[in-house]
């Protein structure tokens, strides 16, 4: 089975002026990979709750973060050839991503789409209880770009065994 390419996007906070901070995606060979990004000097917005969600604070993301423009030549490198990748919270991390390459200058060489247009209807029935045994048989820290990417993809492919 080949699984999908997922793409998750840790933020600054919801709405109006937030920003991507990390970007995780899981492989369809199962492996998976996360940046944290660089905010730019007009990137203010900072919600302290998402930052208690995530952990990640804004010093560390000007420590170690990695700019704008080289996250997003990344990202089309890894995704261009299959072309797709795929959300389970298509409406932010398609804004955040959007807001992304827009700062790089730069499209994206690949489309991010709902990852429901993937489920059966026993999948999605299936899928809040399997993602929760997963986290915990798996011990997956929530709310990071890399483990949430391969929890989505772990949890796909566990509900379309249980489907199938």
């Amino acid at each position: 089975m080949t699984l999908p390419t997922l793409l998750d996007i840790e933020a600054s906070g919801f709405g109006r002026g937030s920003y991507p901070i990390e970007i995780g995606l899981a492989r369809a060979d199962g492996s998976c990979c996360a940046f944290l990004i660089q905010p730019l000097d007009e990137w203010t917005h900072w919600d302290p709750k998402a930052e208690l969600l995530h952990g990640i604070s804004r010093a560390r993301l000007l420590r170690e973060g990695l700019p704008v423009a080289q996250v997003a030549r990344w990202l089309n490198d890894e995704l261009s050839e299959i072309g797709m990748a795929y959300s389970d919270s298509w409406g932010y991390d398609n804004t955040w991503l959007s807001l992304l390459f827009h700062h790089a200058g730069m499209l994206p060489a690949f489309r991010l789409e709902a990852l429901r247009i993937l489920l059966s209807e026993h999948q999605l029935a299936l899928w809040h209880r399997t993602r929760e045994a997963l986290v915990k048989e798996l011990g997956i820290r929530r709310h990071r770009a890399g483990e949430d990417a391969r929890l989505l993809q772990l949890t796909y492919q566990r509900t379309l065994e249980q489907a199938g």
